[in-house]
């Protein structure tokens, strides 16, 4: 009975039943043939004083039509001949379509599209469980797959249309077909058993995505993320746990690096009691050294940025201007840090900030906090929010910039969408000024590394930075994925490191991970520098910082 209602179903499709019907016309007209051909035989060898039954002309016409010709029986006149020649290759004619036809639209694709439906499932298995739901595949979503894979979480990316979900497939991506505002998707997509639900496509999609899984459970967390502000309660009242506004995010990142630029921190998150902070190094920083910090705040300086390339700092190592530190503490020590970064800070001189979108907007907005004065140079003149901090233009014209303060600048801000476009006006701001401070915005990871050598001081990834964000929220204990593409983590004490120091070990040495705490089984992290000379045990975690290739050397090192 089940292959019946599937042989049912298959059939009743609409296009299965045009095919349908084109067959059964098909047969139709070669039945028809074959009776035509079959009277005409009777005619001709009537002609000729031969008398055959009519079977045997159904078995003449149907053995000359598919071309096998045993011979048994012939015509003797021409006319028969010539007979005989009309009915093989009407035969051959209609079989080059009818057979074909017959294969291709009933057996070979549905056979196809059944292997290209497998491909794409429209439903996980029911032992799912514990995984990401993502909504949508593109640079953030990326990121987040490749920091999944290296902690051992699956994920799923949720498509509408089949050809992309091929696509996707093909490059890799754990895919399942699905309409997004269709609660069937989510059931299907085990969204009741998942650890994390990610809506990152428009606001009105987000909200219509975020109320249809909310209907089905109330327990799965959910990140959205918003363009609009006024759509970051829109999608809390739709049931959204966290509402992201990444433009916003990245547009405070950016602000962070240009030198001297406030007083603070900028704490990035915290992993089992300890606080990730980073800081750019400023002009008149009251100290010299990573070993001063330390002492005087009770920071410890992890290491620094310069340039994309993040380098563990020595005790007595002098501070680059314009690095930026990554700092470990508690609280309290990152606002000893603040107090003594703020003595002497000089507000910087102007910054050109270009761009005039989301991004741009809140680079201005935090430079006006910071009592920076910026202009913002934008190329459409329905963008501008007050006239007195935008230039209306092209960043590529030198008449452009000149109006917005480059001459006399401290540094210029590049926030376009395109990376290409932030390549080019990178290599013009610093051929223009070499001693001004350049900080690029990424969509891509690929094009961070290219926008550095193009002379930028500072590079954030919006992919990196976006995803960072939702990450950290979604494990915030377990780990910390910094915008650079940092991970501080934590990991068991390995056997081979249990009764050695950290300073005997040469952990950084042997891996490239740098040591930023230590956790004993139920006791508070403790700092490297209270860790340094004691034994580790093997109840205890390590709190360590590196990169993806780092943590690679760590595991491959001590198992």
């Amino acid at each position: 009975m089940k292959l019946v209602g599937l042989l049912l179903s298959f059939l009743t499709a609409p296009v299965r039943q045009r095919n349908l019907r084109l067959l059964l016309v098909l047969l139709a007209v070669f039945a028809f043939l074959v009776a035509v051909f079959s009277a005409l035989f009777h005619v001709l060898m009537a002609a000729e004083g031969q008398e055959h039954s009519w079977a045997t002309a159904v078995y003449w016409t149907l053995v000359t039509m598919t071309t096998l010709g045993f011979g048994d029986i012939t015509f003797q006149s021409d006319a028969g001949r010539i007979f005989s020649v009309v009915v093989l290759l009407s035969g051959t004619l209609f079989l080059l379509i009818l057979l074909p036809f017959t294969f291709i639209q009933f057996v070979w694709v549905p056979w196809m599209n059944k292997r290209e439906a497998e491909r794409v499932p429209r439903e996980l298995p029911v032992k799912c469980a514990g995984h990401i739901v993502l909504t949508s595949a593109g640079p953030i979503e990326d990121v987040l797959i490749e920091r999944a894979a290296r902690a051992g979480v699956s994920y799923v990316v949720l498509v509408t249309e089949l050809e992309e979900g091929l696509r996707l497939h093909d490059r890799g991506y754990r895919v399942m077909l699905g309409a997004l505002d269709d609660p069937r998707t989510y059931r299907a997509a085990r969204v009741e058993a998942a650890a994390l639900l990610v809506a990152t496509r428009s606001d009105t999609a987000n909200t219509n995505i975020v109320f249809t899984v909310r209907e089905i459970s109330a327990g799965v967390p959910i990140i959205a993320t918003a363009n609009a502000p006024a759509s970051v309660d829109i999608l809390q009242l739709a049931g959204a746990g966290v509402v992201l506004q990444l433009g916003e995010n990245l547009g405070c990142a950016m602000a962070q690096r240009i030198l001297d630029a406030g007083s603070h921190s900028h704490t990035l998150g915290e992993i089992a009691g300890v606080c990730i902070a980073e800081a750019v190094v400023p002009r008149h920083l009251p100290v010299h050294s990573a070993a001063e910090i330390t002492e005087r705040t009770g920071v410890d300086v992890v290491g620094t940025w310069k340039r994309g390339e993040f380098a563990p700092v020595s005790a007595s190592e002098g501070l680059l201007l314009g690095a930026v530190l990554v700092l470990a503490g508690s609280p309290e020590q990152l606002a000893s840090y603040d107090e003594l970064r703020g003595q002497g800070i000089e507000t910087p001189g102007a910054v050109v900030v270009i761009g005039g979108g989301r991004v741009g907007r809140r680079v201005g907005a935090s430079l006006a906090d910071a009592g920076v004065d910026y202009r913002i140079i934008e190329r459409r003149a329905e963008r501008v929010r007050d006239p007195a901090r935008y230039v209306v233009g092209d960043a590529a014209e030198i008449d452009v910039l000149n109006a917005a303060g480059m001459p006399r600048a401290a540094a210029v801000v590049i926030t376009t969408h395109d990376d290409d476009v932030n390549v080019y006006l990178t290599i013009y701001a610093r051929r223009l000024r070499p001693d001004i401070q350049v900080i690029a915005r990424a969509n891509l990871d690929r094009n961070v590394s290219t926008l550095y050598r193009a002379g930028a001081d500072a590079v954030l990834s919006y992919a990196s930075t976006g995803a960072a964000a939702i990450w950290n929220r979604f494990r915030p204990d377990a780990s910390l994925l910094l915008a650079e593409g940092l991970d501080v983590f934590r990991v068991a004490v390995p056997p081979s490191l249990v009764g050695r120091s950290i300073a005997g070990a040469e952990i950084t040495e042997a891996t490239g991970c740098q040591v930023v705490a230590v956790v004993d089984d139920g006791g508070p992290a403790r700092c490297r520098r209270e860790a340094r000379s004691a034994p580790l045990r093997g109840d205890a975690e390590l709190i360590l910082i590196g990169d993806a290739a780092d943590q690679e050397r760590f595991h491959r090192v001590y198992g």
